[in-house]
C-alpha cells in the first residue's frame, strides 16, 4: 500500500499540468478614412467620439502608430501585413504594368489576406465598407479583377463598395457579396456600414470567433452629414482653426500623447491666419460650417461604432473581442469644391452651381466639398503635412486597442509610446489566433510577413521590433529607425529628425548628421528594391 502511494505520488508530480486552452478572441478592425491623427476627443479633439473614448479609457491608446499615407496602400498594407507595394498597391487601383509589380492597383497573387489566414483557424470573417483594393471605373461603375474582390479574398461576407467613396447618399459601386445593389431610400453611407457589421455579428456562427473588418468612408470628402449630427456642433468653430490648433496641442500635452518639448508645427503658410478673417463673418461662417459637417461626421461615425459594440455584447463576444481602431491616412488637403468631382455623382444636376468655391456646406447631397487646407491643418495638429505625404501629418495616426478580458485593468487608459505601423495587425491577428501564417497559399508562393505582433504591449512588454519602418507614396519617401527618421517630400532633400525631441519634425538636422544621413538613404534604397518600390513611375 505505502508503495503504491508513492508511485501515484510520483506520478502526479512528474505529470505535466493541463489547462484549457484559451478561445481565440474575436477581432474588430475598425478603419477611419481621411482623418487626421487629433479629430477624436481620446487624441485631443473636440468632436464628440464618446465610444471610442470609453473604449480608449478602458483600453490602451498608441501615440507613435503609422498607416502609409494614404488610402488604398493603407488598405492592402492592413489586409496582407505587407508593405503596401509587395501587396501590388503602391500607389492607387491604377495598373502601371508587368514593368512595376509594386504598381498594378490589385491585391498580389503573393499575398494573403487576414481573412484567408484566420479562416483556416476557423474564423467566420466578414468586410462592411469601402474596399478599394480591387479595379473599379467609376464612370461605368464596372470592376474587373474578381479575383481581388472581398468573397475570393477570404471574406464569407461583404456589404459596401469596391470603390474608393462618392456620395454618401448614394456611392458608386455598393454591393452585397459579389452581386451590385441599388441603395434603397433613406440611405446613409455611416450607418449602412454599421448596420452591415451589427448584421455579421447577429447572424454569425455561434460557434465560431468572429473576423470583422468595418471600414468607414467617413469623414472623406464630400462633406455629407446629417442634419441631427451636424446641429451638436451648432456655433462652434467660430474660433477659426487657429484656436483649435492651439487647444487641441495644449490637451494633447496634458494627456501624455505629446511631449511639452515637441513645438506646434507652424500653420501651412498656404493658411490665412484667421484673425484676419474677423473683418468678415460670413467668410467666417462659411469656413467654420466646414468644419461642423466635417465634426457630424465623425459623431456619426462614434454612433455607428458603439452600435457594433453593443452587437458584440448582445451576441456574448463582447469580452472576448479585441476591437482595433485606426485612421487610413492624415487630414486631406484637397480642395474640392462644387460642382464636384462628376464621377461621384449620382444623377443630381450639379451644373447650375457652376464652378463657385462659396457654395455653403450643408451637408446634404446636392453639395459636394472637401473642408480643405486650413481645417485640414487642424486636423494633424500638431504635425505638418497631409495625406499622401510621409512626414506625420501623413502617417501618423491614432491606434486604440480595447480587449475585456485581454487587457487587464491595471493597463486601462495607458499610453504605448512605441513606434508601430500598420503591417502589424496581421501579425498580431496570427498571434492571437493561433493561426499559422503560410508559405504557400492556393498553389502560390506567399511573402513572409513584415510586420511585429502588438501583443506584448497588451501587458507592457517591448515589441519584438529588430527592423527600421519604411514608407514610400507618389516619390515621398521616409525610414523611422528607433529615435531617427528620415524624409523627403517628393522634390525635396532628405531631412532628418530626432522624433525624441522633435517629432513635429521642426528641427532638420540633416547638416549636423550627414554620415547618419548617408546610412539611412542607404538602408531606404535597399528596402526600396526589395519591396517593389522600384521600378517605380516616381524613379
Amino acid at each position: 500500500m505505502r508503495n503504491l502511494l508513492c508511485l501515484l505520488l510520483l506520478t502526479f508530480s512528474v505529470a505535466p499540468a493541463v489547462f484549457a486552452k484559451p478561445d481565440p478572441p474575436n477581432i474588430v478592425i475598425i478603419l477611419a478614412d481621411d482623418m487626421g491623427y487629433s479629430d477624436i476627443g481620446c487624441y485631443g479633439g473636440e468632436v464628440k467620439t464618446p465610444t471610442l473614448d470609453a473604449m480608449a479609457a478602458e483600453g490602451l491608446r498608441f501615440t507613435q502608430f503609422y498607416n502609409t499615407g494614404r488610402c488604398c496602400p493603407t488598405r492592402a498594407s492592413l489586409l496582407t501585413g505587407l508593405y503596401p507595394h509587395q501587396a501590388g498597391i503602391g500607389h492607387m487601383i491604377g495598373d502601371r504594368g508587368e514593368d512595376m509589380p509594386g504598381y498594378r492597383g490589385r491585391l498580389s497573387d503573393q499575398s494573403v489576406t487576414i481573412a484567408e489566414v484566420l479562416r483556416s483557424a476557423g474564423y467566420h470573417t466578414a468586410v462592411a465598407g469601402k474596399w478599394h483594393v480591387s479595379p473599379f471605373n467609376y464612370n461605368t461603375q464596372e470592376a474587373n479583377h474578381r479575383a481581388t474582390w472581398p468573397l475570393q479574398r477570404g471574406f464569407d461576407r461583404f456589404v459596401g463598395s469596391l470603390a474608393g467613396g462618392g456620395n454618401y447618399y448614394g456611392p458608386k459601386g455598393w454591393m452585397v457579396n459579389n452581386q451590385y445593389a441599388k441603395p434603397g431610400e433613406g440611405f446613409y453611407y455611416t450607418d449602412a456600414v454599421g448596420d452591415a457589421a451589427v448584421t455579421f455579428i447577429n447572424e454569425a456562427p455561434k460557434d465560431q470567433p468572429v473576423f470583422l473588418y468595418v471600414a468607414f468612408t467617413a469623414p472623406h470628402w464630400p462633406l455629407h452629414a446629417l442634419e441631427e449630427d451636424i446641429k451638436k456642433y451648432s456655433g462652434m468653430y467660430g474660433e477659426g482653426w487657429d484656436a483649435v490648433r492651439e487647444a487641441r496641442y495644449r490637451r494633447m500635452i496634458e494627456m501624455g500623447l505629446v511631449d511639452a518639448q515637441w513645438k506646434l508645427s507652424p500653420r501651412d503658410n498656404r493658411v490665412t491666419a484667421w484673425d484676419a478673417l474677423k473683418q468678415n463673418d460670413a467668410k467666417r461662417d462659411w469656413q467654420a460650417a466646414h468644419m461642423r459637417v466635417y465634426a457630424a461626421m465623425i459623431d456619426r461615425m462614434d454612433q455607428a461604432i458603439g452600435r457594433v459594440v453593443d452587437a458584440t455584447k448582445q451576441a456574448g463576444r463582447y469580452d472576448n473581442t479585441l476591437f482595433i481602431f485606426l485612421s487610413d491616412n492624415g487630414g486631406c488637403e484637397e480642395n474640392v469644391r462644387m460642382p464636384g468631382i462628376k464621377r461621384f455623382a449620382t444623377g443630381q444636376d450639379t451644373s447650375r452651381w457652376g464652378n463657385r468655391p462659396d457654395v455653403y456646406p450643408t451637408g446634404k447631397p446636392e453639395t459636394f466639398q472637401s473642408y480643405g487646407i486650413p481645417w485640414a491643418n487642424a486636423s494633424n495638429t500638431p504635425y505638418r503635412w497631409y495625406k499622401s505625404e510621409v512626414h506625420e501629418g501623413g502617417i501618423a495616426t491614432p491606434l486604440v486597442v480595447h480587449w475585456p478580458s485581454g487587457i487587464d485593468q491595471t493597463m486601462h487608459g495607458k499610453l504605448i509610446h512605441e513606434p508601430g505601423h500598420v503591417i502589424d495587425l496581421m501579425t498580431t491577428c496570427v498571434e492571437l489566433s493561433g493561426a499559422k501564417y503560410p508559405k504557400v497559399f492556393d498553389e502560390r508562393n506567399v511573402q513572409p510577413m513584415e510586420g511585429v505582433s502588438l501583443a506584448p504591449a497588451f501587458t507592457q512588454k517591448p515589441l519584438a521590433r529588430s527592423q527600421p519602418l519604411f514608407f514610400e507614396h507618389e516619390g515621398c519617401r521616409a525610414i523611422r529607425d528607433g529615435r531617427w527618421k528620415l524624409v523627403k517630400l517628393r522634390k525635396g532633400k532628405w531631412e532628418l529628425y530626432d522624433m525624441e525631441t522633435d517629432r513635429t519634425e521642426t528641427r532638420n538636422l540633416a547638416e549636423q548628421h550627414p554620415d547618419r544621413v548617408k546610412a539611412m538613404t542607404k538602408q531606404w534604397h535597399a528596402w526600396a528594391v526589395r519591396a517593389k518600390v522600384t521600378p517605380g513611375p516616381w524613379d
